[in-house]
């Protein structure tokens, strides 16, 4: 764990002296941050320029939205949401709803101030190491001429950090959330099986973005499975709330695990319209209760996720 991440974990672990002052303010300071972030970015005063993330235009959500999980027991969950749509939950144990969400506003808060340090920013420096964690991680060497040959997974991964190069951490982790659901999927693995080069694949979801229609495309391919192999589906959204708990309990970005129990849980619901309820009854009451539920909007103004996640993505099939 880096000297960071140690900060933010003894941050995290600090108990509130006064509730009722830190939920106002910590709320409040949240919302000033990311309004006063987006006024600059409109004015073209960020210091980061659109034309330098290469095809890379996902446009991000202008506002923070705060979601709230119903839970059978004494404790509560909030998510919060970012306007680029990094996704954090609250750390501690909260009795009250009101309590959770100024205890996601502070994860969120925290992991926004850190993300301004110049050492989260993406330079050639972090790029040369994190393709020697890649590379580790996923236990293949380095050869020089395959980090500079784009049709190789090593080459894309370089590709991706480049296009993102004097961006930020969470900026880029936002963008490689899609990919890293296009991988759990199977989606990648696909479009590799119908020959579909990387670029093309890179560029097409860059722009296009996390919408609707993927995460609908997604529920169906896992209706789809399920239908072939009836209890996997319950099985899957289980494993993948039992991430999110985990995740969340650690204060770390969410979305990917969000998602993923997202997905699960509407495929699930297309699952009950064509099948006895009997049939789920090991899914729908599973281990992790309290955080299966639907999630329901609770306020609104307006993937642990390694950093270096994508040599795997665009390498090993699922």
């Amino acid at each position: 764990m880096s000297e960071v991440e140690e900060s933010i974990m003894s941050y995290l672990s600090q108990r509130d002296t006064d509730a009722s002052t830190t939920d106002l303010n910590v709320v409040a300071m949240l919302h000033n941050f990311w309004e006063q972030r987006q006024t600059c970015r409109s004015n073209g005063s960020s210091g980061e320029s659109d034309a330098s993330a290469g095809d890379v235009v996902i446009q991000p959500q202008s506002s923070l939205l705060y979601e709230s999980a119903a839970s059978p027991g004494p404790s509560h969950v909030c998510y919060v949401t970012l306007p680029g749509g990094s996704c954090f939950g609250n750390y501690k144990v909260c009795e009250t709803q009101a309590e959770a969400r100024r205890d996601a506003a502070r994860v969120a808060l925290m992991n926004s101030l850190v993300n301004e340090l110049p050492c989260r920013r993406i330079d050639s420096q972090f790029i040369a190491q994190s393709l020697q964690q890649a590379a580790s991680d996923s236990g293949v060497s380095v050869v020089v001429e395959d980090a500079r040959d784009s049709s190789t997974s090593i080459g894309t991964y370089i590709l991706l950090l480049h296009s993102y190069e004097g961006r930020t951490m969470l900026e880029f982790q936002e963008m490689m959330t899609l990919f890293q659901l296009l991988q759990w999927n199977g989606t990648l693995k696909a479009l590799r099986e119908r020959r579909c080069s990387r670029q093309s694949v890179i560029s097409y979801y860059s722009q296009r973005g996390l919408d609707e229609y993927i995460r609908s495309s997604m529920a169906l391919d896992w209706l789809g499975r399920e239908q072939r192999s009836p209890g996997r589906l319950g099985e899957e959204l289980q494993v993948a709330q039992r991430e999110l708990v985990l995740a969340r309990r650690r204060g770390i970005e969410l979305r990917f695990y969000k998602e993923k129990a997202e997905i699960l849980s509407l495929a699930l619901s297309q699952a009950y319209i064509h099948h006895t309820p009997e049939a789920f009854n090991e899914a729908a009451n599973p281990t992790h209760k309290h955080e299966q539920l639907p999630l329901q909007t609770l306020y609104s103004r307006g993937t642990e996720v390694k950093m270096y996640p994508t040599l795997q993505s665009f390498n090993n099939p699922p």
